[in-house]
């Protein structure tokens, strides 16, 4: 199961950033088998047989691995994507993986989706676009259409991708701008739609929801970007969709030591 994390400056982070890709990573080492099973002697069964020893959480879904080909945070100095100077630096090089970009919105990705997914071969897509948008770019239903390219252009280059979509959460320009408040709630309208129109069996996309009790004056250091706790909540609600709706890995449970 390859994973791809999809998103702009709250999903690549800044130097620092421990990122909500990382507590996601956390989760799905917890959960899942690891891609590659250490190189261990088989044990052997009562006749002489190999015995085959489970790996992982039976109900995971087997190995993963993620996916991308992005793995550096935003350098703020330099103001370019060109750190990798993560929080915690035993972060693996090959979990770093992603496909986000500081100012990157829906219609940036819409046109790299297809190659990246191509290339990674992603089973699932973990998205989290569409503020950067709306404060710069496009309003709601040019950012919807955007999205709807997006999905047509994963599809074509793996037509049983499956999807998590994570509408634009409470943001501190939304609380403060009632008209741009306004074009989120339009936005988060149309994203629905867009998945309950687009999804189907072969190709499942799934609408997550604002992340439990997440707080701007709380879950953020800015009003907009993920601290820890917002990076726990993030990773949490994409856990529980991948859990619940299609039982894979299982429930979120934070690690206490980051």
């Amino acid at each position: 199961m390859r994973f791809m994390f999809v998103g702009d400056s709250m999903t690549i982070g800044r130097a620092g950033d421990y990122t909500w890709r990382y507590r996601m990573w956390q989760h799905l080492d917890a959960t899942f088998a690891p891609a590659v099973a250490p190189a261990v002697a088989p044990a052997v069964g009562p006749a002489g047989d190999p015995a085959v020893a489970p790996t992982g959480d039976p109900a995971s879904g087997g190995p993963y691995e993620i996916v991308g080909p992005r793995s550096a945070l935003y350098d703020t100095l330099a103001d370019a994507p060109l750190s990798h100077d993560y929080a915690d630096p035993g972060f693996p090089a090959d979990a770093r993986r992603h496909l986000a970009g500081w100012g990157e919105g829906w219609q940036h990705m819409a046109p790299l989706i297809g190659p990246a997914v191509g290339e990674a071969g992603a089973d699932v897509l973990l998205v989290s676009l569409g503020l950067i948008d709306l404060g710069f770019y496009t309003a709601a239903e040019g950012t919807a259409a955007n999205v709807r390219r997006f999905i047509e252009e994963a599809r074509a280059a793996r037509p049983g991708i499956r999807m998590v979509l994570l509408p634009v959460i409470p943001n501190i320009r939304a609380r403060d701008d009632a008209p741009f408040a306004r074009q989120v709630d339009l936005f988060n309208e149309l994203l629905a739609k867009a998945v309950a129109d687009l999804s189907t069996p072969a190709s499942p996309i799934l609408l997550a929801a604002r992340p439990e009790g997440y707080e701007i004056d709380l879950d953020t250091y800015d009003g907009t970007h993920p601290n820890a706790s917002g990076e726990h909540r993030l990773a949490g609600e994409f856990a529980a969709v991948l859990h619940q709706a299609w039982g894979l890995g299982g429930p979120y449970r934070p690690r206490q030591d980051s």
